[in-house]
């Protein structure tokens, strides 16, 4: 009854609710977007919710930015992007594959298969990922030629920096494995899935070594109570800033002839009275993508720093949490 009244005051969002199992049904049939498995690109760089307006307004900056393009992704959300990539159709090619992921619901959907521990969270996914309409044929992450979950190698406590209390893993992580990967194995594909430039925005409070801000921990609270979009969206540009000055080291430090750089999907920030993400979204700042193809040569002037397997490790609940999945 409630989606009902806030369909009725908000059309926009009322077409977002409506179309989201159709969308659904599509993106588990492999009938909605590209998937990047059937590309020949060999390393794929994941920005979690990139809007492609939001990378060509910062391409100037970035010399391996010479045009942004766009596609159709197959998830409106990281779960669903992962489940309907992941999928039996490209098996050979899945174990070539290398992922390398700082976002917790590459344990949850490849490990999992959608199901887990995450109270109220675990129960949205289920519902989406188990759903009889849905037809997910994904594969297990043993299936793969080498996952792993970047936020395990993070330390837990007040030391730690927002990566660990009220953030997500610094981009610094999935770069170092990213680069010891590429040189100590010989995968096929490597597709590293990087948590910014997605919310909570934790680059200007590092900076300034600063709590974070409510429109920063909470951007889309913030703006749906004060229609501040451009403070909210000025601090999601900067963490994108933030992600794409490790993409540079990484393309500096890695061999690989063709590398797609692109997201798992988008963002809404008020656009047709959505905020955020969502599954089965077929709205267009959530669904369209940026896809810029570049290339990667290996200057071997960065070391990666050695990553302590042995430190405690952070749990998927507190990884999805840290991103507002609560």
């Amino acid at each position: 009854m409630k989606k009902i009244l806030k369909g009725m005051k908000n059309p926009g969002l009322a077409v977002n609710y409506m179309l989201g199992w159709p969308a659904l049904m599509m993106s588990s049939r492999g009938m909605l977007g590209t998937n990047v498995l059937s590309t020949d690109f060999d390393l794929i760089v994941l920005l979690d919710t990139c809007r492609v307006d939001a990378l060509n307004e910062v391409s100037d900056e970035y010399d391996f930015i010479d045009n942004v393009e766009s596609r159709v992704s197959v998830g409106g959300t990281s779960g669903e992007w992962i489940a309907a990539t992941f999928d039996e159709t490209y098996s050979e090619t899945i174990k070539r594959t290398a992922y390398l992921a700082a976002n917790g619901y590459a344990k949850v959907i490849l490990e999992e298969g959608g199901r887990g521990e995450f109270n109220d969270m675990n129960v949205y996914v289920d519902s989406r990922f188990h759903s009889g309409l849905m037809d997910w044929d994904t594969v297990h992450a043993s299936d793969l030629g080498r996952i792993e979950h970047i936020w395990r190698y993070e330390s837990k406590g007040e030391d730690g920096k927002y990566g660990h209390i009220e953030g997500h893993s610094p981009p610094k992580y999935v770069t170092d494995r990213g680069i010891a990967v590429d040189r100590n194995f010989d995968f096929e594909k490597i597709i590293l899935h990087y948590n910014q430039p997605h919310s909570p925005y934790t680059s200007n409070a590092l900076e300034e070594q600063r709590s974070l801000e409510h429109y920063e921990r909470d951007p889309f609270g913030y703006l749906n109570k004060t229609g501040d979009k451009k403070t909210v969206y000025e601090s999601y540009l900067n963490d994108l800033r933030y992600v794409l000055d490790e993409v540079e080291t990484l393309l500096q430090n890695t061999d690989r002839k063709k590398v797609l750089i692109t997201a798992d999907h988008g963002e809404a920030f008020g656009e047709f009275g959505v905020y955020g993400h969502s599954w089965g979204s077929l709205h267009p700042y959530v669904r369209k993508v940026p896809w810029v193809v570049t290339s990667s040569e290996d200057s071997g002037e960065y070391c990666p720093e050695l990553i302590d397997e042995s430190t405690p490790e952070r749990t998927v609940e507190e990884t999805l949490e840290a991103l507002g999945y609560v």
